[in-house]
């Protein structure tokens, strides 16, 4: 059957939905479109669609997760059923629970058996099962194999190894012609995306986590500040000052077209590397983040869930797509054809797969112990801790504030949200 997609936006997707017939297709489904996403998706809802004969429709939603968590909240709070299966981010479950269904209720208490543990109690809220975990995260680290061995050089295990190599590499690699070469890319834009690699850079250097699991504030150290210093020194240097506006795929482009030596970026980042049109197919190495010299390597737990809106009017429907979709044969699948880390333990010594992807194994650790950010304890004020945090990152790095100034005045905004009690 030919594949049908909508594409929503803004407070538009709802003045659409008065104006517009009823849809044709039993249920929709949202889902991202960074690197082979929105392929794998298509490929999945079409298996579903084959075995049980009901149709589905495909919801572009914004790769930003700040603008798609902003259209949810729009959509929901309208109590629209617009979208009955929504891909949702690991840090919203708490945000967006009050109007998603509880799958205990209608896949049964066993749901969620045999995933990761701490991704299933992250995504139970009140003893309700609000989202089922479709695949986790880590940040990682590329880097250029033929490069590094090229000049003499070892991966770095520290935050200024990554510097001083990214620079004496990129000096060599522009004396010999290309002068498009980049040391370091990454993330740098003023959303969530930042508060990853900001939460990496912090934790790993022995500043906290933003905000402790007590709910106290613990931005305002020394380590925190410095911690933000070092990569606000990249820009300009080793990393390009374009990378004050990129998210995951302007990184992948830099490093995938052979003109970055390293890369931090997510697992999905790998197949696309591996791909027959990339440039550095076959010289790429896949490790930890560096750690600095107060702390140890730090990687963000990110991830992404699947969800039934609580407005949906097949909710029954839309509950067995979600467990076919989050289910292990096709979990297996999107980890062996994209790299996409599974949720389920047992994927992880599936010999198919580590074959395909071989640092699922050597990186289980740093997947199954990565950082959370502190969206359980700041609740429903998470957004606004997440806002505060990559804005304060992102005016380092664009010069505007030092690092200390940076925390400082985070810690004071901070103080501010708190008080709405968290």
């Amino acid at each position: 059957m030919q594949r049908k997609s909508l594409v929503l936006s803004g407070l538009a997707l709802l003045g659409a939905s008065c104006a517009t017939p009823a849809l044709s297709a039993e249920l929709t489904i949202s889902c991202g479109a960074v690197g082979a996403e929105l392929e794998l998706c298509q490929q999945g809802v079409e298996a579903w669609e084959a075995e049980t004969g009901h149709e589905v429709e495909i919801v572009s939603t914004p790769n930003s997760s700040t603008e798609r968590l902003s259209l949810y909240q729009q959509i929901l709070s309208a109590r629209s059923g617009d979208i009955d299966v929504l891909q949702i981010d690991v840090v919203w479950p708490g945000l967006l629970a009050n109007h998603l269904l509880d799958l205990k209720e209608t896949l049964g208490a066993d749901a969620a058996a045999g995933h990761f543990d701490a991704i299933v109690a992250n995504n139970t809220i009140d003893d309700r099962l609000v989202a089922m975990p479709w695949f986790t995260d880590a940040g990682v680290l590329y880097y250029r194999k033929d490069l590094l061995a090229q000049y003499g050089f070892a991966p770095p295990e520290t935050w200024q190894q990554l510097t001083d190599i990214a620079t004496e590499v990129q000096a060599a690699e522009r004396q010999a012609g290309n002068d498009q070469m980049w040391g370091y890319v990454f993330q740098g834009r003023a959303y969530e995306g930042l508060t990853c690699n900001a939460l990496e850079w912090v934790a790993s250097q022995g500043g906290g986590t933003i905000v402790d699991a007590d709910g106290e504030i613990t931005i305002d150290n020394a380590n925190a500040a410095a911690a933000l210093d070092l990569p606000a020194g990249w820009i300009g240097e080793i990393t390009p000052q374009g990378a004050l506006n990129y998210t995951e795929e302007e990184a992948r482009g830099i490093f995938q077209s052979g003109n970055a030596v390293f890369m931090r970026n997510w697992p999905y980042a790998w197949s696309l590397a591996q791909s027959e049109d990339s440039e550095v197919a076959g010289k790429v190495g896949v490790i930890k983040l560096p750690h600095g010299p107060n702390g140890e390597s730090a990687a963000a737990l990110g991830g992404w869930n699947l969800a039934v809106s609580k407005y949906s009017e097949n909710p029954e429907l839309a509950s067995e797509l979600v467990a076919y979709l989050t289910g292990e044969a096709e979990q297996k699948r999107r980890a062996i054809e994209a790299a996409y880390n599974p949720t389920i333990t047992s994927l992880y010594a599936d010999e198919q797969v580590l074959e395909a992807v071989p640092f699922f194994g050597t990186l289980y650790d740093t997947f199954t112990n990565a950082v959370a950010r502190p969206s359980a304890v700041t609740g429903d004020n998470y957004g606004r801790v997440s806002n505060a945090f990559f804005n304060a990152a992102h005016a380092v790095l664009s010069g505007d504030q030092s690092g200390a100034e940076a925390v400082s005045q985070l810690d004071g905004e901070l103080s501010r949200i708190k008080r709405r009690r968290w």
